[in-house]
């Protein structure tokens, strides 16, 4: 149990004087109270039983605000340097008052940490000295650390950093816990900062070890970072980022989603982010959901490249992100293959390990380690064994086109989306959530219809997904009925004269008969891409509450339409429409002159036609 906490609350805080105004940098005003209360609110919940405020600038407001503690419910001393010594010396200086684990922490931080978690940590490690590190979206201007795989910290890199080199996006976040060893290395009256001056040399005398944490960690140092903070604060954030809360995570492939897949990727020099990769996970840094990679690397069974080539491309990689104010929270790679006897395989990796995906280990021991509510979350996949593992670990799976572009598979994604960009803003717009929650509102008896209808690629799938989501949510079973399965395959379309041609029409109109007579019917299957393999789908009635029939032509029947409760259109703007269209067609393979005159073939065909089936619906979203 640590009982001593040091808070360096000398801070001048010139960078926001223009909010600060004229007093110390920790007594400005976030949400309503000083940044140091809520630090000392902090110490007070976790256990501390007393804090020493080391002060020096405009130090009456300080003391006056806080006296000797009672008011806070923990007792509160000074230490007043007359000299400013940087962060080192007034630490140094109380050396005599401290005999047992201490915490440092620096008075212009917003957090709210698990202390026990870290603890935990630091005596696990029986560490001379923990430094609580992070990525953020300014790296390039933080100190940063470097540590092994057994988190003991190998270098560390102070701001300015050399432009031409990588680095990990680890950032040291200004939080300590100290073992009183620490503070024989500390020179006494000797101006100095622990960033700087001493973590660069102390790591090679003591048994340092970085704590690297995606809890809420953020200096208030700026007016823009002080804006932010002070949202954060008031919108629950910094709270609900506690690791003893439960958290959401969106767990990324990498090659193919994040980046160009060049296939085998073992140099930095190859690995290229995407181009709307940063802003997206910007996003995902804004918002409550952890990103974390999840990536198979048998470059190292392969022994095409090493683990430090492997975390030389991972340098590059957060150090471009970085770069773009972007990051991701953490990183698994699994560097095993199950296969051996390949001439130049490293062998000491060739094995059936419990990491590889399809395998759902890597999403498992991060869920472990960041108490991660599986339920809550998301995969972003390019592959079928993204998928599985995330089905495994039980998290919502989303397939993109992009990188393998999920071909050869069988095991269906629940989303699927063009790449990264569209993915994440679906989970993080969530654009169907007022639709689905208005359908579901119109449920009044069982079993409830709903047929949704609306030209191919907008969003038709994608919504009816969601809506099986909403009624999970509210308790409601379902049973969704897709009419895809009833397209004739390319091949067989004899003369197209419009969208019905494309479909079976009379099979269907008698099968969706049967159903509705409680008889059970099979759909003829259709494959979606070359490679995928075409199966049948029955459907049986069997008691749910709603009936899900999803289609372009799902409104475009009369007899269909007066089977349904409910009818709902998805209408989309011809200009997404033709984005969506080319992505589709290009990831089965068609040239650009091919798409052009197919999506014209369609227009004329098809969308027109089925756009006006709008006026039939009960709803219309757009």
């Amino acid at each position: 149990m640590v009982k001593k906490a040091l808070i360096l609350a000398g801070g001048k805080g010139t960078r926001i004087s223009s909010i600060s105004n004229n007093i110390p940098k920790p007594m400005v005003q976030l949400a309503g109270k000083p940044v140091l209360e809520y630090q000392v609110e902090w110490c007070v919940k976790n256990g501390i039983e007393e804090i020493i405020l080391i002060v020096n600038h405009l130090s009456n407001y300080i003391t006056e605000y806080f006296k000797n503690g009672s008011d806070f419910g923990i007792k509160i001393s000074y230490y007043h340097e007359e000299t400013p010594l940087g962060t080192v010396g007034g630490v140094k200086a109380l050396e005599d008052q401290i005999d047992s684990t201490f915490l440092v922490l620096y008075g212009d931080v917003v957090f709210d940490i698990a202390l026990d978690r870290l603890l935990k940590f630091h005596k696990a490690k029986s560490s001379d000295g923990t430094l609580v590190i992070h990525p953020n979206d300014h790296p390039y201007d933080s100190d940063l650390v470097e540590v092994n795989s057994d988190d003991k910290i190998t270098n560390v890199f102070p701001k300015p950093h050399n432009v031409l080199e990588n680095y990990r996006n680890l950032v040291n976040a200004a939080l300590y816990v100290f073992e009183p060893v620490v503070l024989n290395h500390l020179q006494k009256g000797v101006k100095a900062d622990f960033g700087k001056e001493i973590f660069p040399k102390l790591f090679k005398e003591l048994n340092l070890f970085g704590y690297c944490t995606p809890e809420y960690l953020k200096d208030m140092g700026t007016p823009d970072r002080w804006e932010h903070v002070s949202k954060d604060i008031e919108s629950g954030k910094v709270a609900r980022r506690n690791l003893n809360h439960k958290q959401k995570a969106i767990f990324l492939d990498r090659d193919g989603v994040l980046n160009l897949d060049t296939d085998l990727i073992h140099r930095p020099e190859d690995f290229q982010l995407y181009p709307y990769t940063a802003e997206t996970l910007q996003k995902i840094n804004k918002s409550d959901y952890l990103s974390i990679v999840v990536t198979n690397q048998s470059v190292i069974a392969r022994n095409l490249t090493d683990l430090d080539g492997l975390a030389n491309i991972h340098k590059k990689m957060e150090t471009d992100l970085g770069q773009a104010h972007a990051y991701v929270d953490d990183i698994y790679f699994c560097p095993h293959h199950p296969d051996g006897g390949f001439p130049g395989e490293n062998k000491a990796f060739k094995m059936d390990c419990d990491c590889r995906k399809p395998k759902p280990g890597m999403l498992l021991e991060a869920a472990e380690k960041y108490n991660i509510d599986l339920s809550q979350s998301f995969i972003i996949g390019d592959a079928e064994r993204d998928i599985i593992a995330g089905h495994k670990a039980g998290v919502t799976t989303l397939a993109v086109r992009t990188g393998k572009g999920f071909e050869k598979a069988s095991f269906q994604p629940d989303y699927f989306f063009a790449n990264f960009e569209d993915a994440g803003n679906y989970i993080l717009d969530d654009p169907f959530k007022e639709a689905a929650e208005e359908i579901v509102s119109q449920i009044d008896k069982k079993p409830f219809s709903i047929f949704i209808g609306g030209n191919a690629r907008s969003g038709k799938s994608t919504l009816s997904k969601r809506l099986e989501s909403q009624l999970e949510k509210v308790g409601k079973t379902f049973l969704k009925i897709s009419l895809d399965h009833w397209i004739l395959p390319a091949e067989s379309r004899e003369n197209e004269k419009g969208v019905l041609s494309n479909f079976q029409v009379e099979k269907l109109k008698s099968d969706l008969s049967d159903f509705y007579e409680n008889k059970n019917i099979v759909a003829p299957g259709y494959a979606v891409h070359p490679s995928f393999k075409k199966t049948s789908i029955e459907y049986q009635y069997r008691g749910e509450d709603v009936i899900i029939v999803e289609g372009v032509i799902a409104l475009a029947v009369e007899e269909w339409r007066e089977l349904a409760d409910l009818k709902v259109f998805k209408w989309l703007d011809e200009i997404e429409r033709r984005k969506r269209f080319v992505n589709f067609y290009e990831w089965k393979g068609l040239n650009s002159q091919e798409i052009v005159a197919l999506y014209e073939s369609r227009k004329n065909l098809e969308y027109d036609f089925i756009d006006k089936d709008h006026i039939f619906a009960d709803i219309l979203i757009k």
